[in-house]
């Protein structure tokens, strides 16, 4: 097995050679992060489509809430095993082969979950809901994995942070349109058209992926860090992700965050309602969730790009966070609070999901050589345990109680207390940022490497050019030799 030592001295040795090659940035990179973004958000929007309106589903369906929360849960169950298998996908079988069959999943399992809606014979119409809702989580773990492997492959090293947040911020933008979408249409009890309509960017997604995706890799690779990508193999990888300390405390803190982030995301209806806010307003707080964090990961993304501050970022917007979820376990349990609440949930957006994206460019840095879809996986994978675990234990800890007259709950949440699992959740999110904030400390591994194999590169202030789809010109073509001398054809 090659240790941290070889992996190093094999990518210095290949970014050394790329230093006689020329970065080509493809314009058809844009179409590539298109398809990822849109199938991200259509998983995320099959993920949390009944949470939102949880009471209503689990009366159309004679289901109980324990059933309803179980269709949000089974993505955390299922993506747990299937993520190491995703990891080896991404990294042996190829991007485009695992997107592809990652679209067809969601497409199929979106499918599925309408079957008991549809004028045929359904006898049990939970297990149709929960089989649909595993194939999305099956597809979960190969888009979520993508982001970061996509922008480290396509994208020059300026871009890498934009991209990957372009990428990353399309699953809470899946989320976001849930909250405003499911509340608007399940009003009446129109869960067939919720799930109908839900269909459709799944159906978009499995086209374009499957008619626009020509190729893993682009010809030529954009940056020296995309020239020595994945020099790892699977098994290999894994172990020295294991052995790297500042990593482990990424991958659990972060992951952490991560499992505290969907526990909220589903669990927020129940919690605001048994407090007497309805669900349109507990869609509006997800929403604004959403909102302001894709506004935060759009200027954080830009700002770690120019500055490459993405420790200091993660750690601050960790550290905020924790404050915002001290915040929301106090007044989420008070009545009338619909102002402070909105602006909680705002900032808890802000702080918190824009240092998503920076946090996976941050887990590729200290992870350098070892394959981007095997570090961002194991994130995620650790991620979902953590959340399993956590929504599993915030639920346990609701406390029953003799029926409010204020509660806008329906079916079996009216008996539900959850001032313990609120506080339990502030704990926990102070607890991750406390340990990330002490126990993190990394190199920038993979822009180390890049600086040796390129030094001319720290004095590159200006942005590559892309190049036009043309073939490659042969070394005796005629404009070969001032090709060769030119300074763009070096950094380009």
């Amino acid at each position: 097995m090659a240790g941290p030592a070889g992996g190093a001295q094999r990518a210095s040795e290949s970014l050394t050679l790329g230093k006689l090659r020329a970065y080509r940035a493809y314009a058809r990179r844009w179409v590539f992060l298109l398809v990822v973004s849109l199938l991200s958000c259509s998983n995320a929007m099959l993920w949390l489509s009944f949470a939102p309106v949880a009471d209503t589903t689990a009366q159309y369906f004679s289901l109980s809430t324990s059933q309803v929360n179980w269709l949000s849960l089974v993505y955390f169950v299922v993506s747990i095993p299937s993520g190491l298998v995703a990891i080896w996908v991404l990294d042996s079988v190829g991007l485009r082969w695992a997107t592809i069959l990652c679209a067809w999943l969601n497409f199929g399992g979106s499918v599925l979950r309408a079957m008991p809606c549809m004028p045929v014979s359904v006898q049990d119409s939970f297990a149709f809901l929960m089989s649909g809702q595993s194939l999305c989580a099956l597809a979960q773990t190969l888009v979520v994995f993508s982001p970061a492997k996509l922008a480290a492959l396509w994208f020059p090293e300026h871009q890498r942070a934009t991209a990957n947040m372009i990428g990353t911020m399309a699953n809470p933008l899946g989320v976001l349109v849930a909250n405003v979408l499911s509340p608007a249409l399940a009003k009446e009890g129109d869960i067939p058209i919720m799930l109908g309509i839900y269909i459709i960017p799944a159906g978009l997604a499995c086209l374009l992926a499957t008619a626009c995706l020509w190729e893993s890799v682009p010809p030529t690779p954009p940056s020296a860090g995309a020239a020595q990508s994945t020099s790892e193999k699977f098994l290999d990888g894994l172990k020295l992700l294991l052995r790297n300390k500042a990593y482990l405390v990424l991958a659990v803190c972060f992951g952490g965050g991560v499992g505290i982030f969907s526990s909220f995301s589903v669990l927020l209806q129940q919690v605001l309602c048994a407090e007497g806010y309805s669900n349109e307003f507990a869609g509006l707080c997800g929403a604004l969730f959403i909102v302001f964090g894709i506004l935060g990961a759009l200027g954080l993304g830009l700002y770690v790009d120019r500055t490459r501050h993405f420790m200091e970022a993660v750690k601050v917007g960790f550290c905020l966070t924790s404050l915002v979820c001290v915040a929301f376990a106090l007044v989420s349990q008070l009545r009338g609070q619909t102002i402070a609440l909105a602006a909680i949930c705002s900032l808890l957006g802000l702080f918190g999901f824009s240092m998503a994206p920076v946090a996976m460019e941050l887990v590729v840095e200290c992870s350098f050589p070892v394959g981007e879809g095997a570090a961002a996986g194991l994130v995620f994978v650790l991620g979902q345990v953590e959340g399993a675990l956590i929504m599993l234990l915030l639920t346990a800890l609701t406390v029953r109680r003799s029926k409010p007259g204020f509660s806008t709950c329906q079916g079996d949440q009216d008996s539900l207390d959850w001032e313990v699992s609120m506080l339990l959740m502030a704990g926990l999110c102070t607890l991750f940022s406390c340990c990330l904030v002490l126990f993190f400390h990394t190199p920038y591994r993979r822009l180390q490497a890049e600086a040796s194999a390129s030094p001319c590169d720290k004095d590159h202030a200006a942005p590559r050019q892309t190049l036009p789809e043309a073939p490659p010109r042969h070394p005796g073509g005629p404009d070969s030799s001032e090709a060769a001398g030119s300074p763009a054809a070096a950094h380009s």
